[in-house]
């Protein structure tokens, strides 16, 4: 998952990630947050997130964003 910590602290570099649980609600990730970390996972492991899979559970913590890449075969 180091590889996606790191896309985050190039987002919002002020935020320590791997202390939350829930990104969002912490006021770690605003919605232009959420679309700037979808188009970097896009580019770094040469998917296409659907517009379907953009949903707060699925960006608002490590876990959950491990979960999504895994459902687009990818292994973080």
């Amino acid at each position: 998952m180091s590889r996606v910590l790191d896309i985050l602290k190039d987002i919002r570099p002020e935020f320590d990630f791997s202390t939350s649980t829930d990104f969002i609600e912490d006021g770690m990730l605003d919605s232009m947050d959420v679309v700037t970390l979808v188009s970097e996972l896009d580019k770094a492991f040469g998917i296409s997130i659907a517009g379907i899979d953009i949903l707060p559970e699925h960006f608002s913590s490590l876990e959950g964003i491990h979960a999504l890449l895994e459902r687009y075969g990818v292994k973080p």
